[in-house]
């Protein structure tokens, strides 16, 4: 199970790191066409959810990796499900039906991260 988590937790940060690089290295307006729910946000609130989705990414491996504050590895996986959650909210309200699912399955996966790491394959 604790090899499972890994790659859990593996394949939820290149998937964060990448859409939080994204938010963070392009301006509103160009990831609007691929994006359409940036319209309904500043630039600010667009590079902090990007900033907060690569901080999340590193925060579900770095503490683990370095063994430095492990405890970190399940918040930040609980800080991702939330994230997420708020991601379908969003997209629900702005009746971006397609764009729920990959939104859901990051958030059960983040999910299952905290429950294993919090619970009985902590570190």
């Amino acid at each position: 199970m604790n090899v499972f988590l890994w790659i859990l937790q593996g394949v939820v940060t290149v998937a964060m790191l990448a859409a939080g690089a994204g938010k963070l290295g392009q301006p509103r307006e160009k990831l609007a066409p691929k994006m359409p729910w940036v319209e309904g946000f500043t630039d600010g609130q667009v590079k902090t959810i990007g900033g907060v989705e690569v901080l999340g990414g590193l925060g579900l491996i770095l503490p683990a990796v370095t063994d430095i504050a492990p405890v970190l590895t399940p918040i930040a996986a609980v800080g991702i499900a939330l994230t997420m959650l708020g991601a379908a909210l969003t997209h629900a309200r702005r009746n971006e039906y397609a764009q729920i699912a990959p939104s859901l399955v990051l958030f059960a996966l983040a999910a299952v991260i905290a429950w294993g790491r919090f619970g009985p394959y902590s570190f």
